[in-house]
């Protein structure tokens, strides 16, 4: 039996989004967002296309509970069935019609969009654009859903985590191996002209704040490699150097990025490509010449060789 929800509940959920921001100290429009993200990952859950999407990008975040997490006010997906704008439009439009207990949201079937990802050239993307209305407030969403990517190890299902207290979307999730072996892929790719600070950051994290092994990690990026087409170098990409570290125009992008996500930590570029090099290279390496690592990373590292 579902439970009763006041008359006004979107003008409910909309004050208590605001209690939420004064106790939290968070903006209140990523609050909006992530609310509609959220919910909209409930609706997908409960749909019978559950089975198409696996969650991931910077909303996994909230997943991992990190302390200082990257604010988003979009989701990542990978997607499985059909890719083309019709087919993705036609399965965003049913999902907004998908029977859940009431939530205060209202998403319009009729204003979604959808249009390539240009930027993402090398592997097929789509952008979706829609509105979610919360009573009078109007938040617009950017969905990115990408096609085809290998996942290794297999994705993790999970309850995702929500703000107040409604049905958790059981979904699932990339892997932390994947995820590191996407961005690491397009850092090779992109070279100098790499501005995605948003990548060294998360990658960052990852490296400060989970433990992994040495071979699943390699394993990882070779399928994402290889299913990329993308040789794996020989040396250090660019975006592991101190050429790219020190660069003036890329420490100001840093120094911007740490600002608009409002975290406290400044650590200077240059130490978190240190702690990059030194965290994804063996693995790196490994998988160029199709070895083992037989090493374990814990919260920071470095690497340790598994005791006999």
């Amino acid at each position: 039996m579902k439970r009763q929800k006041p008359s006004n509940l979107s003008s409910s959920v909309h004050q208590r989004l605001l209690n939420l921001r004064d106790e939290s100290n968070q903006g209140f429009n990523l609050l909006l967002t992530r609310y509609a993200l959220e919910r909209l990952l409930y609706r997908i859950s409960k749909s019978e296309y559950a089975n198409q999407f696996i969650l991931k990008g910077a909303l996994l975040f909230v997943v991992w509970k990190w302390g200082s997490y990257r604010p988003t006010q979009d989701m990542d997906l990978l997607g499985y069935g059909g890719s083309s704008f019709e087919s993705v439009k036609d399965l965003f439009q049913k999902i907004c019609h998908v029977d859940v207990e009431p939530d205060g949201l209202q998403f319009d079937s009729e204003s979604i969009t959808v249009q390539e990802i240009r930027e993402n050239q090398e592997y097929e993307s789509q952008r979706i654009h829609m509105v979610a209305n919360l009573g009078n407030a109007r938040i617009k969403l950017q969905i990115d859903m990408g096609f085809g990517d290998v996942i290794t190890p297999s994705a993790q299902v999970i309850d995702y985590p929500v703000l107040l207290d409604f049905p958790k979307p059981h979904i699932r999730v990339y892997p932390p191996e994947t995820v590191i072996a996407e961005k690491l892929q397009a850092m090779v790719i992109l070279g100098m002209q790499n501005s995605r600070m948003k990548d060294y950051y998360d990658l960052w994290q990852l490296a400060q704040h989970f433990t992994f092994e040495g071979n699943t990690l390699t394993a990882a990026i070779s399928a994402t490699f290889s299913h990329r087409q993308t040789d794996i170098p020989t040396d250090f990409p660019v975006g592991l150097t101190d050429v790219f570290a020190e660069d003036v125009q890329k420490t100001t992008q840093w120094q911007a990025f740490l600002s608009r996500i409002s975290v406290d930590n400044r650590t200077k570029f240059k130490e978190v490509v240190d702690d990059l090099r030194a965290f994804l290279g063996p693995p790196l390496f490994a998988a160029r010449k199709n070895e083992s690592l037989q090493k374990s990373w814990n919260d920071g590292g470095p690497w340790i060789m598994h005791k006999v």
